[in-house]
């Protein structure tokens, strides 16, 4: 891609971004949705692969019905109350409508179909956009909106993500889908806290984003897009499989990593406010993704492959020192003894 063109992709995707977080007004949020929308759709079309333009496609579909359910329940919310200010939706339909289209934006459970697969379709660098800076938005409308939607559809649907997401990276070997369904799992995480502790939903966000580069980043320098790949970079680039296996526990959730601050902050949460089924039911499906976790830690540091592999090896790999990379490293993984300002603060 022309390093204008994808420096003026890069740019109106932030500008996107910044106006939706930025806005009061239905109007100026659905302008930064579609901003967003219409910038990232060249960024993963650019390989003009046939399996990058059915992403680009299922993408675009996807994001023009839930933008479309947007400005539909901000127009039948302004005409029921008059009000066109985000945090005043206050008319039932408008907010079940409102909840679908950023289920739909985000790909929470039964919205989730398009983005396994749209990932699977993306370069590295765009997926790490997709499920990072991309959730922004609409996550942001959720907190702001998080007083006025329905706790329980909401609960149920975190729940279900929590489950699908675990349950369906189980089985499979691509490195971009495996990340896909840890992206809806961690999601299913946020979902469930954002009606009684908005802050905290954005906490979890921050420090997910962070282990998610981490992950991506290092997989785009190793070169690994599936499991067998994985299994024999260890060979060539010993530190850094290291702490890949590190940032991938993290997500996991395991202490005393970063990752399990915002779980362990969320279930004592969960649990104050009267919760304990549901704090012990998410703790117990985020199991499930633990265990495709630890597969990857494990292929990442020890398993050697036993036999010839039919693809070809990535035998060159550019060890030029990325400080993006350590910085994001230690952020993952260091963290946690920070917890208590944050209990104090939120």
């Amino acid at each position: 891609m022309n390093p204008h063109a994808k420096l003026t992709f890069t740019m109106s995707l932030l500008l996107g971004t910044t106006i939706t977080i930025s806005s009061n007004h239905w109007m100026m949020a659905w302008t930064g949705l579609e901003i967003n929308t219409l910038s990232i759709i060249p960024l993963i079309a650019k390989s003009h692969h046939p399996r990058a333009i059915e992403a680009t496609i299922k993408y675009f579909l996807v994001q023009a019905a839930a933008s479309t359910l947007v400005l539909f329940s901000s127009m039948t919310n302004a005409w029921a109350t008059g009000q066109w200010d985000i945090t005043q939706m206050t008319n039932q339909t408008s907010c079940l409508l409102l909840t679908t289209a950023i289920a739909m934006k985000l790909g929470l459970v039964p919205f989730h179909f398009w983005f396994p697969e749209v990932l699977q379709g993306s370069s590295m660098t765009t997926a790490l956009l997709l499920s990072t800076i991309m959730k922004l938005p609409p996550i942001t409308i959720l907190f702001l909106v998080s007083h006025s939607v329905n706790p329980t559809l909401l609960t149920t649907m975190a729940i279900m993500s929590a489950a699908l997401g675990g349950w369906m990276g189980l089985n499979q070997t691509q490195t971009r889908k495996i990340l896909a369904f840890s992206s809806i799992s961690h999601l299913g995480w946020m979902t469930i806290i954002i009606i009684y502790n908005p802050n905290l939903t954005m906490l979890n966000f921050y420090i997910y984003s962070i282990m998610t580069a981490t992950v991506f980043l290092t997989l785009n320098t190793t070169k690994t897009l599936k499991l067998s790949t994985m299994m024999t970079s260890w060979t060539k680039t010993p530190m850094l499989n290291t702490t890949l296996m590190l940032t991938l526990l993290s997500l996991a959730g395991l202490p005393p990593l970063t990752g399990f601050m915002p779980k362990w902050l969320i279930i004592y949460d969960l649990t104050k406010q009267e919760m304990t089924t549901t704090a012990t039911l998410i703790a117990m499906l985020s199991l499930l993704g633990l265990f495709f976790y630890l597969r990857l830690a494990y292929y990442s540091t020890i398993t050697l492959p036993p036999n010839s592999t039919n693809h070809m090896k990535q035998w060159h790999i550019n060890k030029t020192p990325n400080i993006s990379i350590a910085i994001l490293t230690s952020l993952s993984v260091m963290l946690l003894p920070i917890t208590p300002m944050i209990i104090t603060s939120t």
